[in-house]
């Protein structure tokens, strides 16, 4: 058995660790990963801790503290927990890899966007039409920006 030379280290009263208290981010981690910064992002905007978060979905705070300096998604079930706490859809919660955030990206809006949930609504052969007859018409207006 060895002896400790010395008194065992204890951080200093004053500095007592609580839950609450974040610690500074770690310089030798590196960067962190587009998925996990967009987890932090939205962790953020709705003003939850991770205790606070993990909590929400009922998972261990270290999951949420794995997932933010991570680069894959958690799992499908808990993607579907995320998108109802912070109010997005779970296609927000993902990252492209090789692009931005899905979260990101322009989508249809207003007038445009009601006509593709009506689309949506089709059967799928019907879609494919839909698609097919847009398809040549945004083609068409290409060329002649061109």
């Amino acid at each position: 058995m060895q002896r400790q030379t010395g008194p065992p280290a204890s951080p200093p009263e004053d500095h007592a660790y609580t839950s609450s208290v974040p610690r500074p981010p770690s310089a030798s981690r590196g960067p962190r990963p587009k998925q996990g910064a967009l987890l932090v992002a939205l962790r953020q905007r709705a003003a939850l801790s991770q205790a606070e978060l993990a909590r929400a979905i009922n998972v261990p705070q270290a999951n949420i503290a794995f997932w933010e300096w991570s680069d894959k998604p958690p799992r499908s079930d808990v993607l579907r927990k995320l998108a109802r706490v912070f109010a997005v859809r779970v296609d927000q919660l993902l990252v492209d890899s090789e692009r931005e955030p899905l979260a990101k990206r322009p989508g249809p809006v207003g007038e445009v966007q009601k006509v593709f949930e009506e689309v949506r609504k089709l059967p799928r052969k019907q879609q494919r039409k839909v698609i097919e007859v847009l398809s040549a018409l945004v083609d068409r207006y290409k060329k002649k920006a061109s």
